[in-house]
């Protein structure tokens, strides 16, 4: 089936394409205003955050929030060493003494069957201050990636606006 427009309706969608044509050109013109505007609120804002809050945040921080810390610190101190000497002094004991009595149960097990026996070498004495050091050192890059990844993914700096002209159906 073969559709034939007359020219009438040719010209009249000629007309509208036109028009259409002009409202596109208009809306990106527009959409790249926007973003320039965007762009301008978002240095603004990054200013204002660097001049006026941050300034601020600090005071009030050490204003109301730091006399409370430095009147924890004492206690906090006080329930690690606690956790610790309980840690070191209650737990640690009981587990080596639950793995060796299961350690001792399946070597007589072995024994009897005569299959091989475990042997366990005795743990080397390590330094604690080691695995604390690493700890806080890898807090802190987590830390720095989680801001890092917070200020590239929060930048508005770059809108996307259509580079090429989408085309319109020939009529």
């Amino acid at each position: 089936m073969s559709v034939s427009l007359s020219k009438k309706r040719k010209k009249e969608l000629r007309k509208l394409q036109g028009t259409a044509n002009s409202v596109l050109a208009a809306q990106r013109e527009v959409a790249a205003e926007a973003a320039e505007v965007a762009r301008a609120a978002g240095r603004q804002l990054r200013e204002i955050n660097r001049e006026v809050i941050t300034p601020e945040a600090k005071k009030k921080y050490h204003e109301y929030v730091e006399p409370y810390v430095d009147r924890a610190a004492p206690y906090v101190r006080e329930g690690y060493g606690r956790g610790k000497r309980f840690f070191d002094g209650a737990v640690i004991p009981v587990a080596g003494n639950v793995v060796g009595r299961a350690i001792g149960a399946y070597d007589a097990t072995a024994a009897k069957l005569g299959k091989k026996q475990l042997v366990v070498a005795p743990p080397k004495k390590k330094s604690s201050a080691g695995a604390v050091i690493a700890a806080v050192i890898g807090i802190a890059a987590a830390v720095g990636i989680f801001v890092v990844a917070w200020k590239t993914l929060s930048s508005e700096d770059e809108l996307w606006v259509a580079d090429e002209a989408v085309s319109t159906p020939d009529a």
